[in-house]
């Protein structure tokens, strides 16, 4: 019996970046570095001029089954040899597409991102290039081609993703090959709109904060106090138990003012006082040592206490008075003019689920803010100015417009019909992807040098 979730970007993975964590991560598993030393590894398959190796094959498998919370399986080991052939063809059949073009610094660029997300789940850079046994410039030149090809196959399959339409009448045929009792129960849900404002920092509390560092500063500098010692008992960053340390990240991971700071003091010195808008707070940092655009420094933030609440409701109560007594004015217009959250203040204020993308927000799921906001609201209705907890969890004011309430149902095409048709696109565009693929191995040379039965043979080494 077939069962499917609303949900669409649960329901199929993106499977074309798998190659790189795999990759990436072997290296946080120093008891497979131990096995892999005594048992030689072996070619699994070979796909052009490419070799998979049998370890990245049980990284994939390990990932998988911890993943679905499953356990081993040859059929598991099998689908994610043939996961990671799909990938190299994909990959090959994008190095000879002339017409696609990935530059160096897009490279460069998603190669830092990934750099430092190892950095921080490896503990630090020093940490890192321990468990490589090579410099990070070393890392990033190993990881370099592989990274390349992946961006190169996304690029292809996105081109051919963005092809691939569904009509109306294929939407219906999809949801009807479903049987009605697998038809999930879909809980109440209400579409929003909104109009945000962020609550500035009054003079006073700015002024407190900026006292504050700067005398920190003074005693680091004057009097010879510990930055690291000084940043654990004062800073209002996360970083602050480990002295306010912050190792091998790149400049362009940093927030503008950061990064100017950090790309100009001089290694060893502690910076003057600067105002970070992103973190509401005042900064002082010290590089500790710079290579290229990598810095490993350390820092402190004092944030700004107090805010001036008054002003941020004072503005949007303005705009709810003038949508509420202008026709000719529209809630979009108003939002893109006057919300500062730009994600929904570029879509004229629609609300959306951050991660799965869809205006249908399960009343359930909101949290307190949002409900007692909108409990009281009639479709079309604006709410007074209330504080709130937006989605991304940032505290701000905001009046909501209630678009649509939609009661608990079982799921059908009258009510549900964008998020139907998405998973029934979805699944088109993965089906028509794989079978396009397999055509590819009458173009690109395949061996697949383990099967099933060599899987029984090698388990008592395992």
């Amino acid at each position: 019996m077939r069962t499917f979730s609303l949900d669409a970007h649960s329901l199929f993975p993106a499977a074309v970046s798998a190659l790189l964590a795999v990759l990436l991560a072997s290296a946080f598993s120093p008891g497979a570095h131990a096995q892999q030393a005594q048992v030689v590894d072996r070619i699994a398959a070979v796909v052009g001029d490419d070799i998979i190796l049998k370890s990245e094959v049980d990284q994939m498998v390990r990932r998988r089954a911890q993943q679905q919370n499953t356990s081993y399986s040859d059929d598991l080991w099998m689908e994610s040899l043939q996961s990671l052939v799909d990938q190299k063809l994909l990959s090959e059949k994008a190095r000879r597409d002339t017409t696609l073009e990935i530059s160096d610094q897009q490279v460069s660029n998603q190669l830092d991102r990934q750099i430092q997300r190892l950095q921080e789940r490896a503990g630090g850079r020093e940490q890192l290039e321990q468990i490589y046994g090579k410099s990070i410039l070393e890392i990033k030149e190993t990881f370099r081609p592989d990274l390349r090809d992946q961006l190169l196959a996304q690029r292809l399959r996105q081109r051919r993703m963005q092809n691939i339409n569904i009509t109306p009448s294929e939407v219906r045929q999809w949801f009807e090959r479903i049987p009605a009792d697998s038809l999930p129960d879909i809980p109440p849900t209400v579409r929003l709109s909104h109009i945000v404002r962020f609550p500035k920092p009054t003079r006073e509390a700015r002024q407190d904060a900026r006292n504050t560092i700067t005398s920190l500063r003074d005693s680091i500098v004057n009097e010879g106090a510990s930055f690291e010692a000084i940043a654990r008992e004062f800073s209002d960053h996360p970083t602050a138990p480990s002295g306010g340390r912050l190792s091998g990240v790149t400049l362009n991971d940093l927030v503008p003012e950061f990064a100017a700071v950090a790309s100009r003091i001089p290694v060893g010195t502690v910076s003057q006082v600067f105002y970070n808008e992103s973190q509401n707070g005042f900064h002082i940092l010290r590089v500790n040592s710079r290579s290229g655009d990598t810095v490993n420094l350390n820092h402190i933030l004092i944030r700004v206490g107090g805010t001036d609440a008054e002003a941020a409701k004072a503005r949007l109560r303005a705009v709810r008075d003038t949508l509420l007594n202008d026709d000719t004015v529209t809630f979009e217009r108003m939002a893109r003019r006057h919300s500062e959250e730009d994600r929904s203040a570029q879509n004229g204020g629609r609300v959306t689920d951050p991660q799965s993308g869809t205006r249908d927000l399960v009343l359930d799921r909101l949290n307190p803010s949002w409900r007692q906001t909108i409990e009281q609201l009639e479709v079309g209705e604006i709410s007074e100015p209330t504080s709130v907890q937006l989605l991304n969890g940032e505290d701000a004011f905001h009046i909501v417009r209630l678009d649509r309430r939609t009661p608990a149902h079982r799921a059908n095409l009258d009510m549900d019909y964008e998020r139907i048709r998405q998973l029934a696109l979805q699944e088109k565009q993965n089906r028509k992807m794989q079978e396009w693929i397999d055509q590819l191995r009458d173009e690109v040379y395949v061996d697949i040098r383990i099967t099933e039965r060599d899987l029984t043979a090698m388990r008592g080494f395992r």
